[in-house]
């Protein structure tokens, strides 16, 4: 299947994004393996307007349609005429992620791949507290769903600069981390089941400097926690 083929199958639709995601993000060996093809922006899993009010259409025009359209342009250069360029994504920034020589390609690729995660991590009237398994798993490893929710708050205020807050699957038990920049839980043992992106560009047009109000918005309203059940399984 061609890189270009991959990323619409993949993101056409929220009903396919939950099981294509889950298959494609966690079986490298399938995705992005024709060669001498070039990445392309994934497309949306749903309108750009979608998330509105909480995440405005003007911030989604410059955070899809520039931010991570710039990282895929810029991979696809950085990549061009080298023994990368035959690589699928996730195998370029497990390569790149240990070679301090290819930081730059590392960067470009991690944000495609953590931007593209995060869109599916966020749907339409999502948000609030999950149901059935998530929950489940949620409140045996966190104590309660409050715990996790002052967790999480906590990873995405507290991460200083550009980031990332994470929750994942580690040695079988649910855990909340972040990353700085670029960095991903991919190059990690543990599996990523959401994210939230806390660079500036993902919520300063709506929310300003109020980081903690967006915080609060994503988990609200936003978290597609039938992205993080398919995750789990």
């Amino acid at each position: 299947m061609s890189k270009r083929n991959f990323i619409k199958a993949t993101l056409l639709s929220s009903a396919s994004v939950l099981v294509s995601c889950k298959l494609n993000f966690a079986n490298k060996s399938k995705t992005f393996g024709e060669k001498n093809m070039s990445f392309e922006l994934p497309a949306l899993p749903y309108a750009r307007n979608a998330l509105a009010p909480y995440i405005s259409e003007n911030t989604i025009n410059f955070h899809y349609g520039k931010h991570h359209q710039a990282y895929v342009t810029n991979l696809n250069n950085l990549v061009a005429s080298t023994d990368l360029a035959e690589k699928s994504l996730e195998e370029i920034i497990k390569i790149s992620a240990t070679d301090k020589t290819k930081a730059g390609i590392f960067n470009n690729s991690a944000q495609v791949w953590n931007h593209t995660f995060y869109w599916n991590s966020m749907k339409p009237n999502g948000g609030g507290k999950p149901v059935g398994e998530v929950l489940a798993k949620i409140e045996a490893d966190f104590g309660s769903y409050e715990n996790f929710v002052t967790e999480f708050k906590n990873a995405g205020a507290t991460q200083f600069g550009s980031g990332w807050a994470w929750l994942v699957l580690d040695e079988g038990k649910l855990k909340i981390t972040k990353t700085g920049n670029a960095e991903t839980p991919l190059t990690t043992s543990a599996k990523p089941l959401m994210t939230m992106d806390v660079w500036e560009h993902a919520y300063y047009l709506d929310f300003q400097n109020a980081r903690p109000t967006y915080i609060d918005t994503f988990l609200n309203h936003l978290v597609n926690w039938d992205f993080v059940a398919a995750n789990l399984k």
